[in-house]
């Protein structure tokens, strides 16, 4: 029988949730420059009647996947350092936890899926564009208030777990350092405009390296 404080299982999660967050981030980027996001709520209308499939990846459909894979490695950091600095673990882990949760009502991709499906069987121009404006608030619910809470307490939570790792011996220096970058460059919002952008895309060089050296702890904290 398995122990009740064997987290092992935890671990192994955290590990593979960390392999595939690096396999999909190549992927993102990959369709993000091959086949950019329409710039108008006409647009992804028009997207999502072409493709669905399009239209959902276009409206971040990975990025959900991502941030449920976030949900275990927040709780592997919490349960492997939270001896060692327990108030800022908790403060932590409760800001990465409800930055993840204010990202999913933030995500309208399949909200757009049910407005492509009534636009095309609109009949008259003025339910057509009673649809259209319905699509430019989801647009904005998108890019607003929850996607940038969550983005930035992700940010928050990623600078205080990696330095709490610079003060213990359970994750390496560099680790931490990677983790650093990478939450410095985060607490710009990539809905900040030109520059937002840029450190958006500059943070998944050392979020790449972040993820994994975590994994490979990950890997010997389940032995």
């Amino acid at each position: 029988m398995t122990p009740l404080n064997d987290w092992r299982p935890l671990y192994l999660i955290s590990f593979v949730s960390a392999i595939l967050l690096i396999l999909i981030i190549p992927v993102q980027i990959l369709i993000y420059f091959l086949s950019p996001p329409p710039t108008t709520a006409e647009g992804f209308l028009a997207l999502y009647a072409a493709s669905p499939l399009k239209g959902l990846l276009s409206l971040d459909l990975l990025y959900v996947l991502n941030n449920v894979l976030m949900i275990p490695i927040y709780l592997a950091f919490y349960q492997s350092l939270k001896t060692h600095r327990p108030a800022l673990m908790t403060l932590a882990a409760a800001f990465g936890l409800v930055g993840l949760a204010a990202y999913f009502p933030s995500n309208t991709a399949f909200e757009m899926l049910t407005l492509s499906q009534h636009y095309a069987a609109a009949s008259t121009p003025l339910q057509q564009q009673g649809l259209i404006s319905a699509a430019e608030t989801l647009l904005a619910i998108y890019t607003g208030t929850a996607f940038n809470a969550y983005y930035v307490l992700n940010a928050l939570t990623l600078l205080i777990v990696s330095w709490v790792m610079l003060k213990t011996s359970v994750y390496s220096r560099a680790t931490a350092s990677w983790g650093l970058a990478a939450g410095l460059l985060m607490v710009i919002p990539s809905t900040a405009g030109t520059l937002g952008l840029i450190f958006s895309i500059l943070s998944l060089i050392p979020w790449i390296v972040f993820s994994a050296k975590i994994a490979s702890a990950f890997l010997k904290l389940k032995e």
